[in-house]
């Protein structure tokens, strides 16, 4: 196993590069809402960034601003 993860070392450093930024702007924009399940499923789940684009794009649902 050590040896297939060596070998495929850009394997390893393309999907953190991918999931990484997903990551950071799910665990930000749940903190700013406030919603402390969603943070720690975020913090702890790690699914090559599909659980953090679920959230992004369908779960936290766009604030109405009321300024003019």
């Amino acid at each position: 196993m050590e040896q297939i993860l060596l070998q495929n070392i850009w394997v390893l450093v393309a999907l953190a590069i991918w999931t990484l930024p997903w990551k950071g702007y799910a665990l930000w924009k749940s903190a700013r809402r406030g919603e402390k399940w969603w943070f720690v499923a975020l913090l702890l789940v790690n699914l090559f960034a599909i659980l953090e684009i679920v959230y992004i794009f369908f779960f936290s649902k766009k604030e109405i601003s009321h300024e003019k």
